[in-house]
């Protein structure tokens, strides 16, 4: 296993109810170990093994819940 840790800059998140669309829909993915939002700063922190995903399907998730992943 390889422990990663990315952190994602997120537009379009306002409330309670968007976190909890993100974090579901990256809870699907294999691979990935735990998931925090922060609705207040726009930002979602992903710890995930990258030996079962990797950062690309973590961001299509984010786009698949609805919300826009910021340019690095």
């Amino acid at each position: 296993m390889a422990k990663e840790t990315a952190n994602i800059q997120v537009r379009g998140m306002s409330c309670e109810h968007c976190a909890k669309a993100v974090k579901k829909e990256l809870d699907k993915i294999p691979g990935v170990m735990s998931v925090s939002v922060s609705v207040d700063e726009g930002t979602v922190s992903v710890d995930y093994d990258s030996t079962g995903t990797n950062l690309e399907q973590i961001k299509e998730g984010i786009n698949e819940a609805g919300y826009e992943v910021e340019a690095e």
